[in-house]
């Protein structure tokens, strides 16, 4: 018996990651801003695709309704059609989603149960979520009973401007699931993401790890976990930065000599 609950609690642990990385991890994101909260969880996934896969999973019954950004990233609607969600799609304007619209989406579908958004850089568009709307999508979750999922793949490799505040970051009321990734700042195929969010649900998503791949490959983990801890991480992002504003400059160039006025970017 005793080492039935011994296996099983080791088994839990390597679920959630390997705890060493998950307090890692948790100090890497509150580094500039308070994204894990006291009674958050930290679940390492395998890249953060797997994270969006766990919150349909969790959270949507068939016929449930994700609140989502119209265009949006094609693998997060692949997933949530893939439990029986359906789709409220929410244009994009330049700022970010159309909040009017947004509210509408609820209003329409009390089933909802997620509104899902990459406020940086969204994928496809490229637009950056203002702070005033950041704040505008907490307080409609708030008010109609939806949780966030926040995903937030390209924050770290703004190449122009000032940072600005996750929606993560004004969560007091445990309605926002952060999904951030290792894949975009350390290498594509590391697929080491990690989901910060209110334990209750982490739990939950615990178990579908179990299910889908028993626990994130620990080598990637430690690599990750060695990068964060022994070197200048925040100097790294900032040559990372210097590549890509490089390689944009030299993209915007070849696009304002070739294409215009045929295309705007």
């Amino acid at each position: 018996s005793t080492l039935s609950s011994s296996s099983a609690a080791s088994d839990v642990y390597k679920r959630q990651g390997v705890p060493s990385v998950r307090e890692a991890v948790r100090a890497f994101a509150n580094r500039r801003e308070r994204v894990a909260k006291e009674n958050d969880g930290v679940l390492i996934t395998s890249g953060s695709q797997q994270i969006l896969d766990f919150a349909a999973k969790c959270l949507c019954n068939e016929g449930d309704t994700i609140a989502v950004e119209e265009p949006a990233f094609l693998g997060a609607y692949n997933t949530f059609r893939s439990y029986g969600a359906k789709l409220a799609g929410v244009p994009m304007e330049e700022d970010g989603m159309d909040m009017e619209a947004l509210e509408a989406a609820l209003q329409a579908n009390p089933t909802a149960k997620l509104i899902y958004t990459i406020p940086n850089f969204q994928n496809p568009s490229g637009i950056t979520m203002s702070l005033e709307k950041r704040k505008k999508v907490y307080e409609l979750a708030k008010r109609y009973g939806v949780l966030i999922l926040e995903d937030n793949p390209y924050g770290d490799l703004r190449i122009e401007g000032e940072d600005l505040p996750c929606i993560k970051s004004f969560d007091e009321d445990g309605l926002v699931m952060y999904a951030g990734t290792f894949s975009k700042v350390l290498a594509p195929g590391i697929r080491v993401g990690y989901c910060i969010g209110p334990s209750a649900v982490c739990q939950k998503m615990i178990v579908c790890k179990q299910g889908e791949d028993v626990h994130t490959n620990i080598w990637s983990q430690m690599v990750c976990d060695g990068f964060l801890r022994r070197y200048d991480f925040d100097a790294h992002l900032a040559r990372l930065r210097d590549i890509y504003r490089e390689k944009s400059a030299y993209t915007m160039d070849l696009l304002d000599k070739h294409l215009a006025p045929y295309i705007t970017y």
